[in-house]
């Protein structure tokens, strides 16, 4: 993992390198983040680049990305570690005559029990656990990016068992006791604001906020990541997507549907934005039909007022 970071600067060219347009807001909160040692919640609209963050941080790194995504009834088991217990009831049907053997000499309860108790801390040892992403992260032989994407999604009780790991770094499991980390983590938690987060979590995090980006930004990030689109076109295209942003929608268009409708127009050999092009092309951008419904009737409004300027 890169131990060294120079700047914000460096944050930013860096992730530019890799495609990632942000702006200077974003790359403090890398470069703290990776200097403070702390978590970073990123809250924002779905579409805007917050799972893409991580990503970049940890090519930026040169760290290995560990993902835990995040869903209602998520536990430990699934997120931290659970037991192999098929592996379990095999070594025990193997080990029958063993244990036949082993207690066949014990004259009470108490020493058949005070064996079998050495035998049985032996299957609650690594030979038997199975490590989800959080252990992983704790246990990994180099520094990693731990993005827990989603937590918005998580239920309360989920955020709350976080807490140990986000602010000391360790978990505890009762069968084998404190697991601290060999290297430190970078984290990353995203939240799409479908649920208040607590104070707790908050209090553990850095916190950066990711809107919409600006027209001037989406021009800079369609230039990066599709630079196939014509110039004309993609000013067309940012001038529409901002407009529908300004409505009111169920569900305003993010960036990654900008991409996907640039991507689109380019395999379409389109040079401009034309009405019937974008009726036959607007479900790639609005995936609710009473939005797109909207964006038809919007439509001339759009292309008079264009055509204007």
């Amino acid at each position: 993992m890169k131990t060294r970071i120079d700047s914000v600067d460096d944050v930013t060219r860096s992730f530019a390198r890799q495609g990632y347009i942000c702006d200077a807001r974003t790359a403090l909160a890398v470069y703290l983040a990776a200097q403070l040692h702390k978590p970073v919640l990123v809250e924002g609209p779905p579409g805007v680049g917050k799972t893409e963050l991580a990503k970049a941080a940890a090519a930026f790194l040169e760290a290995p990305l560990i993902r835990l995504q995040c869903y209602e009834g998520l536990d430990e088991s699934r997120a931290l570690y659970e037991w192999k217990y098929g592996k379990q009831l095999l070594y025990t049907q193997l080990l029958r005559d063993k244990l036949s053997g082993t207690l066949a000499d014990t004259d009470s309860l108490e020493e058949s029990m005070r064996r079998l108790g050495d035998l049985g801390e032996a299957f609650y040892s690594d030979t038997f656990l199975e490590p989800r992403p959080l252990l992983r992260a704790l246990r990994a032989d180099e520094p990693v990016v731990l993005l827990i994407d989603e937590i918005d999604k998580a239920d309360q009780e989920f955020e709350a068992f976080l807490l140990e790991l986000l602010s000391d770094f360790q978990i505890s499991i009762p069968e084998l006791g404190t697991v601290r980390a060999r290297h430190q983590p970078l984290v990353f938690l995203t939240s799409n604001d479908q649920r208040e987060l607590s104070d707790a979590l908050k209090r553990r995090c850095l916190h950066l906020y990711i809107p919409y980006p600006d027209a001037a930004l989406e021009r800079r990030i369609l230039a990066e990541r599709v630079p196939e689109l014509d110039d004309q076109l993609r000013d067309q295209l940012v001038d529409f997507i901002q407009h529908l942003r300004e409505q009111d929608m169920k569900k305003l268009p993010a960036v990654s549907e900008t991409l996907d409708w640039a991507r689109a127009l380019v395999l379409l050999h389109a040079d401009s934005l034309e009405p019937e092009l974008v009726e036959q092309t607007l479900t790639l951008v609005l995936k609710n039909e009473q939005d797109a419904e909207l964006a038809r009737e919007l439509l001339p409004h759009w292309f008079r007022a264009r055509r204007a300027r």
